[in-house]
């Protein structure tokens, strides 16, 4: 019987013999693995944000009544973060199981003329295999990159959500704005509602232009759709007014200001679904409830992680620290993978001017930017910089020099946020 740990390691390492299917031949073992879905499906693409609206999302439905099923990426800690049914992630007994039904398909696909399935596919057949078994009342779908030709994408949905488009991925969504929303666009089915956030006008008008092709009801959400902004202590409360009613007082339990327009687009979502459990009350109490780990996450007293990992991600952050009110200095913590635009993520936050000191590491994985890299491009700077190999290190280092009313900010690759909260929890374990 293979193990959790071998089942983990033989996913690891899929990318080294396998490409990526279409979406016919990843519809086609769907079909061979798990038949057709009883759960009605919300489907969830674009840049920034993806996460944090399933998460208010489930937290809506949950709060409705319902069962969810949710399938995310990436993962911080473990793999079985991307598979949950409500807010319980997947056994290891069950992973395994689950595992040993694809691999079995995906050792004889040849057979069928069809190719090995790819990391991010091989997951996403484990979780709907899952959600089959578990038979939840929604099923909530992050896409992995892009949407056109993401694997998520050969499933029937009841609403697409498209959330703020920006620069990444580039080197396979487009060098523009246009080019890389045309790709998320691909998720919109004919007739099926899409919800999208109304930011940039590029992206607007080629998510605008895709649903009327498709003859897709559009709902839009902007800046003059959110009113009445209260930055509490550790709450942000809101109003919102959508297509159908006008929400005061909406609360959600973060300080991360980018999270209004999320819950925004999730509380438009859910008035789509036009499910009568599905009440102004209850959307007001899922918000409330909702919560979406290392995104502007408080994990200790003053130490934050936020998986800010692209420019607009960076922007997004730096506009909630401009707000947080902090008596003592700033303290950063940062790292990154090559494949982003690090150089211009560094400028935006040495430019800021609000933080007195980094710390500046390289991560545990091959896609990890240098520290010699990350040295050149930091000197550039005038703000005080020490460098590590080791995140834990880092760490360490900022939590030595932080003051009583100083706060530490750790910022950059989700692979980051991962290390630091596994560190976290052995220190916390080590405690007992």
């Amino acid at each position: 019987m293979t193990t959790y740990q071998e089942a983990e390691n033989y996913i690891l390492e899929i990318p080294k013999f396998a490409g990526k299917n279409t979406i016919e031949d990843t519809g086609k073992m769907l079909a061979l693995l798990a038949g057709s879905m009883e759960g009605r499906i919300i489907h969830v693409a674009g840049t920034n944000g993806k996460g944090s609206v399933c998460a208010y999302l489930r937290a809506i439905l949950m709060k409705s009544g319902y069962s969810v099923g949710m399938f995310t990426s990436p993962h911080l800690e473990t793999m079985r973060e991307r598979i949950c049914v409500n807010e319980e992630m997947i056994s290891e007994k069950k992973f395994t199981e689950i595992f040993e039904k694809v691999k079995d398909i995906s050792v004889h696909a040849g057979k069928m003329r069809l190719a090995h399935p790819s990391y991010f596919e091989f997951l996403f057949l484990m979780a709907m295999v899952y959600f089959k078994e578990k038979r939840p009342d929604y099923i909530i779908l992050e896409t992995g990159l892009g949407g056109r030709l993401d694997a998520t994408n050969c499933v029937s949905p009841d609403v697409c959500v498209i959330t703020e488009i920006g620069y990444d991925h580039m080197q396979y969504l487009g060098e523009t704005i246009r080019e890389i929303a045309g790709e998320k666009a691909g998720i919109i089915k004919p007739g099926v509602p899409v919800v999208f956030v109304d930011k940039r006008p590029e992206s607007t008008e080629v998510l605008t232009e895709y649903a009327k092709k498709m003859g897709s009801p559009v709902v839009k959400i902007g800046k003059d759709n959110i009113l009445n902004v209260n930055i509490n202590n550790k709450n942000i409360d809101f109003s919102l007014c959508t297509g159908y009613y006008n929400y005061v007082s909406l609360f959600l339990k973060t300080r991360a200001l980018y999270q209004i327009e999320n819950a925004s687009l999730a509380v438009a979502a859910a008035e789509t679904l036009h499910d009568d459990q599905i009440t102004p009350e209850v959307i007001r109490k899922g918000l409330w409830t909702a919560c979406w780990p290392g995104r502007m996450e408080e994990a200790l007293s003053d130490i934050f992680l936020d998986g800010a990992h692209n420019e607009d991600g960076i922007e997004a952050f730096l506009n909630t620290v401009k707000e947080d009110a902090c008596k003592g200095k700033r303290l950063l913590l940062f790292g990154v993978v090559m494949d982003k635009q690090y150089q211009t993520m560094i400028s935006q936050i040495a430019s800021s001017g609000f933080f007195a000191q980094a710390a500046v590491t390289a991560l545990e994985t091959d896609r990890s930017v240098s520290l010699d890299e990350l040295e050149a491009v930091w000197s550039q700077y005038q703000i005080p910089c020490s460098f590590f190999e080791k995140a834990e290190e880092a760490y360490d280092y900022l939590r030595k020099n932080k003051g009583r009313e100083d706060r530490i900010y750790v910022v950059g690759s989700l692979y980051l946020i991962g290390q630091i909260k596994s560190f976290m929890r052995r220190i916390q374990d080590d405690r007992f």
